[in-house]
Formats: C-alpha cells, sequence, structure tokens
C-alpha cells in the first residue's frame, strides 16, 4: 500500500497546554460507526482543531477513521488519514536526529512512515490500538524507524573510530578517508552489520559514529531501545570491545 502525497492539514504539532482528554459536548451524540465517510471526516477535522488549540476535544471519530481505513483497507479513508496526518508526521521526520545526515527528503520519509505504517498494523492487529494516542505513538515510532533505517543503508565507512582499530595500525589521516580507501560501502556495512547483534546496537553504532549524537541524545531518540543513558553507554563499550578484537575487520582494514 503505497501513501499519497497529502495536500491540507490543520496544523503540526499540539501546543504546550492542550488538554489530553474531555469530549466535546457538540459531537458527543454522533456514533462515528453510523456515519457516512464524508460525514465523518467533518468532525475529525474539527476535534482535531480543537485538540491542537487546547481545547476539550472527541477522538472517536479519528480513531474511527484509522479502523476504517486499516481495519476494512478503504483507500478513500486511508487518503483522508494521510491528508489528515502528513504534517504532523513530517515534523516528527524534522525532529528525528539522523534525518539531516540522511540525504532525503522530508516527503520521502512521510511517504515511507505511512507505508510501514499501514503494512504493520494488520486487520488483526488493529484491535490492539484501543486508542487515538496509542495509534499515533504507533506511527511516531515508524517515522522515527525509517529515518533511521535509511541512515543506516548508507555508508558505514565512518564508524570506524581510531579506537575500533588496533594501536599499531592507527591511520595517520582520518578513520573515515582510511576506510573508504580500504574498502567499498557496500561491503563494509554488509560486514558491519553481521555483527551487531540487535537494534540498539545499531542505533548507538549509527548515533555515536554516523551522527554524531551524544548518549544522552541517543537514549532521548530512542526510548523503545533504552531505559537509561547508562544503557547506551554500556552498548557502546561493548561493541566497541567487540569490533576491536575483530580479526577479520582487523584485516579489511590493514588490507
Amino acid at each position: 500500500m503505497m501513501a499519497h502525497k497529502a495536500t491540507t492539514h490543520n496544523s503540526s504539532q499540539r501546543p504546550a497546554g492542550a488538554r489530553l482528554s474531555t469530549r466535546r459536548p457538540a459531537n458527543e451524540a454522533l456514533d462515528p460507526k453510523q456515519l457516512s465517510l464524508a460525514t465523518l471526516v467533518r468532525p475529525c477535522a474539527t476535534e482535531s482543531d480543537n485538540f491542537y488549540h487546547g481545547r476539550p476535544y472527541d477522538a472517536r471519530f479519528a480513531h474511527e477513521l484509522f479502523r476504517r481505513a486499516l481495519v476494512e483497507r478503504d483507500e478513500i479513508a486511508w487518503e483522508y488519514v494521510y491528508t489528515h496526518y502528513s504534517t504532523l508526521v513530517e515534523s516528527w521526520v524534522r525532529r528525528s536526529g539522523a534525518f539531516i545526515g540522511s540525504g532525503e527528503s522530508s516527503e520521502f520519509f512521510v511517504g515511507a512512515a505511512f507505508t510501514k505504517f499501514w503494512r504493520a498494523v494488520s486487520p488483526e492487529r488493529f484491535a490492539t490500538f484501543t486508542t487515538l494516542a496509542a495509534l499515533l505513538a504507533y506511527l511516531q515510532l515508524c517515522t522515527s524507524s525509517v529515518v533511521i533505517d535509511s541512515v543506516r543503508a548508507q555508508s558505514w565507512a565512518e564508524v570506524v573510530a581510531d579506537d575500533v582499530l588496533p594501536v599499531d595500525q592507527t591511520p595517520s589521516g582520518s578513520a573515515d578517508d582510511e576506510a573508504i580507501d580500504r574498502v567499498s560501502r557496500a561491503e563494509f556495512w554488509r560486514y558491519i552489520n553481521t555483527q551487531l547483534n540487535d537494534d540498539a546496537e545499531r542505533a548507538v553504532v549509527l548515533g555515536s559514529f554516523v551522527l554524531g549524537m551524544k548518549p544522552g541524545e541517543i537514549c532521548q531518540q530512542r526510548p523503545d531501545l533504552f531505559a537509561s543513558v547508562g544503557d547506551v553507554y554500556n552498548i557502546k563499550r561493548n561493541v566497541l570491545s567487540r569490533l576491536s578484537r575483530n580479526p577479520e575487520l582487523r584485516r579489511q582494514l590493514s588490507a
């Protein structure tokens, strides 16, 4: 399922202090499941505007729109979802620490995020997302994931830091230049990737050596992977120790 390019949206972010609950009386009597799609999108827009401006709002209409798109696989409902939330997703893309180094446009990642979300939330799985907040939180995770995955798939030559190289083979030039001269980007990425055990290790390596992020920033960027900054430090130390002892990596770097 490919996402369609959005044309309109009310707002990209909820302002500080916006209330997170409370049903708006004007729409309380309406049953979202009984509304036609064309009728449903009107209270969706109204309630979203209330949400973004800190007024009481009713999330039932947006949740029903998602249900029709993801459970009934209604293409028109999906287009409404995309149009309604694309600017919000783009704001998440631009706030991602990996975006600047990706070389891609924000529009590219918006489409990729929605596509990943569509594929991940099957009709059977939708039942686990009982609130609009849960759906949006997962959409945000999908957004973060596609940005990081894109950067991860690019060259990993930058991962070669001085503390990974054997002491007697530390290059006189920059580690990046030396690594690019010695191994092709694709080959180097494939090999490094085989030496990383899970997404937590990949996030630490990417953040530390490709994006130049501090451990605290990595922890904040991926709360789904790290419970504390200490976890990031421990994983980084363990990965560097393992790579520094890796004979194949030593061979490639000294070839």
